[in-house]
């Protein structure tokens, strides 16, 4: 016959199976492409909007 556990014991192994749970899923949600799927860009420059010429085409408008 199996022994009994106490309650404490078990909630403590409720509580430390949630916690490895919780580090996993944020693990696994944090887990993103590496970096030869090409890199963002950099903090201080943002995709140009829809409808404003982008670097090469305004140097192309110009000449």
């Amino acid at each position: 016959m199996p022994v009994r556990t106490r309650a404490a014991e078990r909630y403590a192994r409720a509580v430390a199976a949630a916690l490895a749970a919780v580090a996993c899923l944020l693990l696994a949600a944090n887990a993103g492409p590496t970096a030869a799927a090409g890199s963002p860009a950099p903090a201080g420059e943002s995709a140009p909007r829809l409808g404003e010429p982008t670097l090469d085409e305004s140097a192309s408008v110009h000449r």
